[in-house]
């Protein structure tokens, strides 16, 4: 019985480590959206939400100092509420302001600080703050106040370390004009009202409010007027209404707003005459109208860093599994080999080929091809002979039946190795077979000429002294 040795499957030395590296690849990127969340997400550093993304911890830990926490759904009422008096106003997602209202955080009133926490780049341009991103983290690292250089923010240089450095920001404007604390992680910007940039959510977050000295450093950061205006938006700010019919009654001086001169609200359009105050109101580029948006929202904005990352991933992924498999681009090219490969060599070769392909189909019609071709030339057969004439023929020249013999000729593909050899067997005894001797080749054809016996020859026989003499 003939052992048959199937080839090592050499296959998982590649599809282990890449499985293995897709798994860790999900595995991270599942835990670091689960544990830095999106400003969009329901309930960010909301006020009144316990969740660990909220921020209620933070709300009461400044009504326990004193501190009263007035929330605002509403940009335009959050910036008419900073007019009543010294306030600080807490803008947790930048991301969702409506950039129609954007502009108006820069003309806060006299006294007034605003804080943002890791704002977009838009954000940063459209309320005139000369201040860029200069490099993001993949998450929050916690560092002390006196980087690079010694803060100035008394409130917050008590705390030793605190979880800001995710996005770290430099000057954009003239040198000076920013102080930079906690490895550039907070930004001060210095002028009648004050804004303060913080490069990460973690230390208002409720599930990371205790870790190093995040407490310490929020509660500093915003108890410093005796009243916080939190904006608290569950989704992105609707645009503002448009210009009202009625006159804007003008604001004095002490509210912050305006110079006598009619100036609208913050958020209430133009003044009749497109413009708002000393800039025009829509994008951050000054250009546009009352039915403008801001900038055009591109493709790749409209998904979140992570499906990008991700999507990224997938490619390199798709490249390393291409290299592995090493396929050429277009057909083979036919060389002179450089050696002289025996026959042997080249059958086996090509038979393992076949079956690395599981091609038994197109193996089982190669030998019955020349299974026929062998039969036609011994029978005398035409190449264009039926298979019913041809089973005959056959039958008829080794004893068979003509439908077992048309069934090995012209039967269906094997389903196994297994009986793919038995047919391979098979084909070898009924060509091997002997053919018919009445039977008379076909007129026009030259019958094959018998095969000649060689003459005997007669062992030598050993010589005797008799025949020596």
């Amino acid at each position: 019985m003939t052992t048959v040795h199937r080839p090592r499957r050499r296959r998982h030395r590649i599809l282990i480590p890449l499985l293995l590296g897709a798994a860790l690849l999900a595995t991270t990127l599942v835990t670091h959206a689960v544990d830095q969340p999106d400003q969009t997400d329901q309930g960010f550093l909301s006020p009144v939400a316990t969740g660990d993304d909220g921020g209620s911890r933070l709300a009461a830990s400044l009504a326990g100092r004193g501190v009263v926490v007035q929330r605002e759904t509403d940009t335009i009422q959050a910036l008419r509420a900073t007019r009543s008096g010294p306030s600080i106003l807490f803008v947790p997602a930048p991301e969702l302001l409506h950039p129609q209202t954007v502009d108006d955080l820069g003309r806060l009133p006299f006294g007034t600080r605003l804080v943002l926490v890791d704002p977009p780049r838009r954000v940063l341009a459209a309320a005139g703050l000369p201040l860029r991103p200069a490099g993001r983290r993949w998450a929050a690292r916690a560092v002390g106040p006196h980087t690079p250089e010694p803060c100035p923010l008394s409130e917050v240089a008590s705390a030793a370390t605190a979880a800001v450095a995710r996005q770290q920001y430099a000057p954009s404007g003239a040198p000076g004009s920013v102080d930079l604390c906690f490895s550039a992680g907070l930004a001060r910007l210095r002028g009648p009202a004050e804004s303060v940039v913080v490069g990460a959510s973690d230390p208002f977050r409720n599930s990371r409010i205790d870790e190093w000295d995040n407490h310490t450093f929020a509660t500093g950061l915003l108890a410093t007027a005796g009243r916080v205006v939190w904006l608290d938006l569950d989704g992105p700010a609707p645009p503002p209404p448009g210009p009202s019919p009625v006159p804007t009654t003008e604001l004095p001086d002490s509210e912050g707003y305006g110079t006598g001169t009619g100036r609208p609200e913050p958020g209430n359009g133009d003044g009749g005459n497109g413009t708002s105050g000393d800039r025009p109101r829509g994008d951050a580029s000054g250009s546009g109208g009352p039915d403008q948006t801001g900038s055009p929202n591109p493709l790749w904005s409209a998904f979140p860093p992570w499906f990008w990352a991700l999507l990224l991933q997938l490619a390199l992924a798709a490249l390393l599994i291409a290299a592995g498999r090493a396929r050429r681009l277009g057909p083979p090219t036919p060389e002179p080999l450089p050696v002289t490969v025996p026959a042997a060599e080249t059958v086996l070769g090509r038979a393992r080929l076949y079956r690395r392909a599981q091609a038994q189909e197109s193996v089982a019609q190669t030998l019955r091809a020349a299974a026929r071709s062998r039969l036609a030339r011994r029978l005398h057969l035409p190449a264009d002979a039926p298979p019913t004439d041809v089973a005959a023929a056959v039958a008829a020249s080794t004893g068979d039946r003509p439908d077992t013999i048309r069934e090995l000729l012209y039967g269906d593909a094997p389903a196994t190795d297994q009986d793919l050899l038995e047919l391979a067997g098979d084909l070898d005894r009924t060509t091997r077979g002997p053919a018919p001797a009445n039977t008379a080749p076909p007129a026009g054809t030259v019958p094959e000429p018998p095969a000649t016996k060689p003459p005997a020859t007669r062992p030598p026989q050993p010589r005797t002294e008799g025949d020596a003499r």
